[in-house]
C-alpha cells in the first residue's frame, strides 16, 4: 500500500434542508452531469440517491435527502423519515439553505433534525443561491444562518454559477475520515436506469403542470426494455388523486401529456445516450399520499416511532 492510499479519504455526506433550496441542482453541478431530477417546485426529490465523486485523494459520496418539511400526509411522514435515516448514517451532515431567503419554519425543522442526528458527525453549512445576493449583503446572510448552526463550517455557493463549489469540496474532503474508496471510480450513482427514468418523468411533469397537481402526482415505470430496433421502450403510469387532476395532466387533445413525455424523453436520451420510445398513461389513485399500501408499492415505507 503506497502513501497516497494510506492517506486517502472517503465518506458519505448528507445534503439536507427544506424543499427547493437547490440540493439536487448542487449534486448535478458537483458531478458535472445530471443524475438528479430538479424543478422550480418543492419535493422534486422523493428517494434516496447517491452522487459519487471520485477525486485523486478522496471519494465524496453525496446523499441527496428529500426536503425536510412540516408534514401534512403520510407521504410527507415517509419523506421526513427517509431524510432522518440518511442524516443518522453519514460521516458529514451538510445543511443546505437558500441564501436569498429568510429562514423559514421548514428550515428550522431541518436544523433541529440535523442537531438531533449529529452525535459525533461533522457539520457543514451550505448557503446556496448566493448569486442572488448582493456582495455587500453576503456577510449578513452568512451570519443569519450561522447563528442557527454555529458548530458548522460555512461555505457560500451557487449551484447554478458554480461559485464556491471548489471551496465546498475542499472543506468536505478535509472533514472526511481516512478510508479507501467505497466505489469504483467510474460509478457516479447507485440508482438503476428504471428508477432514474421515473424521476425524470416526474421532473417533466413538475415543470409543466399547475401548482395544484405536482405534489399529488406519482410515477411508476411499468416496463423498461431494449428492443431489437435498438430503441429502449419505456412505459410508465402517472398517478393522481382526483379525476379533475387527471384531466389537467392529460390536457386538451392529450397535449399536456405529450409535452411531459417529450421533455422526459429528451432528458432520458441525454442520460442514456440512446433513443427512447416513451409511452405514458394517467390513472387516478384516490388519496394515495395517505394510503400506506400504495406508498409501500411505490417504495415508501412508514416506520412506527419507537
Amino acid at each position: 500500500m503506497n502513501q497516497d492510499t494510506l492517506n486517502y479519504k472517503a465518506g458519505y455526506i448528507a445534503l439536507a434542508g427544506r424543499p427547493n433550496v437547490g440540493k439536487s441542482t448542487l449534486v448535478n453541478t458537483i458531478m458535472g452531469q445530471k443524475i438528479a431530477a430538479v424543478s422550480p417546485k418543492p419535493q422534486t426529490t422523493r428517494r434516496r440517491q447517491l452522487g459519487i465523486l471520485t477525486l485523486p485523494q478522496s471519494q465524496l459520496i453525496f446523499v441527496d435527502a428529500p426536503g425536510i418539511h412540516l408534514q401534512h400526509h403520510k407521504l410527507g411522514e415517509a419523506l421526513n423519515q427517509t431524510a432522518e435515516e440518511i442524516i443518522s448514517d453519514v460521516d458529514v451532515i451538510a445543511w443546505v439553505v437558500d441564501g436569498s431567503a429568510e429562514p423559514s419554519g421548514d428550515d428550522l425543522q431541518a436544523r433541529d433534525l440535523l442537531i438531533q442526528g449529529k452525535r459525533r458527525k461533522k457539520l457543514v453549512l451550505i448557503v446556496n443561491k448566493i448569486d442572488r445576493v448582493l456582495e455587500e449583503n453576503r456577510p449578513a446572510v452568512l451570519e443569519r444562518y450561522q447563528s442557527l448552526l454555529p458548530d458548522a463550517r460555512p461555505v457560500l455557493v451557487s449551484a447554478t454559477t458554480k461559485e464556491g463549489v471548489d471551496e465546498l469540496l475542499a472543506v468536505i474532503s478535509d472533514l472526511l475520515p481516512v478510508h479507501p474508496p467505497y466505489y469504483d471510480e467510474d460509478e457516479i450513482t447507485d440508482l438503476y436506469e428504471r428508477e432514474i427514468a421515473a424521476d425524470l418523468i416526474r421532473e417533466a411533469a413538475l415543470k409543466h403542470l399547475r401548482e395544484e397537481v405536482p405534489h399529488a402526482l406519482a410515477v411508476r415505470v411499468d416496463e423498461f426494455k431494449e428492443r431489437e430496433d435498438g430503441k429502449t421502450y419505456v412505459a410508465a403510469t402517472l398517478f393522481v388523486e382526483r379525476e379533475s387532476q387527471k384531466g389537467i395532466v392529460i390536457g386538451q387533445g392529450a397535449e399536456m401529456l405529450k409535452r411531459i413525455g417529450t421533455s422526459a424523453r429528451v432528458e432520458m436520451e441525454k442520460m442514456g445516450d440512446r433513443s427512447i420510445f416513451l409511452e405514458l398513461r394517467v390513472k387516478v389513485a384516490k388519496g394515495w399520499r395517505d394510503d400506506p399500501d400504495f406508498l409501500r408499492r411505490l417504495g415508501f415505507e412508514i416506520k412506527k416511532k419507537k
